[in-house]
């Protein structure tokens, strides 16, 4: 098989550290990443386990991370190298059906017992799954070094990952499952908030800071998921801004005027830096130290701060977290959802669903084969500023048709 690997190579990881500023091809080029030739991965012991060849598999903001060096130490013990990255999948799979991959690598691929009947893969509550069963280290694949990952010809995946998608499902419209399903995750992560704002009697106000793919993907969660509310978006770009007013979003605006925006919704003061009220939830889908401040000084006392997107290190005030009593929680992937109506469905599902009603193929910006790989990274790291959203590796055969 053809495949893009990440090596555990420290110096080609500096390296990439310091070409990325410059040229983002240039750290694809000369970092961790090698495009080899080599057999596929073994078959674990065990049954329900496939080969699985991609057709399409998106670029994400993790990976990216790893490509130019930026990945936290965090999740060195939680992954296994070298490993093949990739885990936004449509794919075909050994049995004929055309699949997605929910990448999480849970308990039923491992092995082991699941935490709940009816788990899904991201459900419970003691992660050292993620290091045991039948499979080396991996928080998903595309991390892990026993399963392969989607930036390849071939990887092999445990049925409990795999859903089949409709036949009127494009390829364009089903590599968006995998981001659907984290921004719904996200949007309903918000829901306490929600809730407690409805029954108290008020119409909720929910910002959200950042409108890549997972910010636009929160923004659709949120119409689709949680009724009654607002819904404020703070995007970089015009052309984000008009995606997120496409998927629901009652205002949108300039990233650097989200809390202004939030003070017009809500009729608050400003004391400071911070607003005296502001938006009963905010989702941060960018996850830097500016926009985590950010999103503690609009949202309301006794709130709930969603972080979606993947921090590194940051240096943040927290002082008005204590002061204010906002909840500041994370938003990883996905699992088991419960929704407003107090019934229990799993992510994937309502992201089937969610990518074909709201259009979700429109994101999909730009396809580039697996060996026009520089070019794809940096395509994907200057996405924004190019107009462009989500940027993926086409991987079928020329005379495949798309569906």
């Amino acid at each position: 098989m053809r495949a893009l690997k990440i090596s555990r190579k420290p110096a080609k990881f500096a390296v990439a550290r310091l070409v990325s500023p410059i040229s983002a091809s240039g750290a694809a080029k000369y970092g961790p990443l090698d495009l080899v030739n080599e057999s596929a991965p073994a078959l674990p012991t065990g049954e329900g386990w496939h080969r699985i060849t991609p057709r399409l598999t998106g670029i994400c903001g993790s990976d990216l991370s790893l490509v130019e060096g930026h990945a936290s130490t965090y999740f060195d013990d939680w992954v296994s190298f070298p490993f093949v990255p990739g885990h936004e999948v449509v794919a075909d799979c050994d049995d004929g059906r055309r699949v997605v991959l929910e990448p999480v690598l849970g308990h039923a691929a491992r092995g082991l017992a699941l935490p709940f009947d009816g788990a899904a893969p991201g459900d419970g509550d003691n992660y050292a799954h993620l290091v045991g069963g039948c499979l080396e280290p991996g928080i998903q694949t595309g991390f892990c070094s026993s399963t392969g990952g989607g930036w390849s010809t071939e990887l092999i995946a445990h049925e409990s990952q795999l859903h089949a998608i409709p036949d009127d499902m494009s390829d364009e419209c089903a590599v968006l499952v995998e981001p659907a399903a984290g921004g719904i995750h996200a949007a309903l992560a918000t829901w306490p908030a929600v809730q407690a704002a409805l029954d108290r009697g008020e119409t909720p106000v929910v910002a959200v800071l950042g409108a890549g793919t997972m910010g636009l993907c929160a923004v659709a969660g949120l119409r689709a998921f949680a009724p009654g509310v607002r819904i404020v978006v703070g995007a970089r770009y015009p052309h984000q801004q008009a995606l997120a007013r496409a998927f629901g979003a009652d205002v949108a605006v300039p990233s650097d005027e989200l809390s202004r925006a939030v003070r017009r919704e809500v009729g608050c003061h400003v004391v400071g830096d911070h607003l005296s009220g502001g938006s009963h939830a905010t989702i941060d889908a960018v996850g830097d130290s500016s926009s985590i401040a950010a999103s503690i000084k609009f949202t309301r006392p006794r709130g709930r701060v969603v972080l979606l997107g993947m921090p590194a290190e940051v240096t943040v005030d927290l002082t008005g977290l204590w002061h204010r009593e906002t909840q500041l929680v994370g938003a990883y992937t996905y699992g088991t959802e419960t929704l407003a109506d107090g019934s229990r469905r799993h992510t994937f599902d309502l992201a089937i669903e969610l990518a074909r009603t709201a259009q979700l193929d429109r994101l999909l910006s730009a396809t580039y084969r697996l060996d026009e790989y520089e070019q794809a990274i940096a395509h994907a790291a200057a996405a924004g500023r190019r107009g462009a959203v989500k940027i993926a590796f086409d991987l079928r055969p020329p005379h495949q048709e798309t569906r």
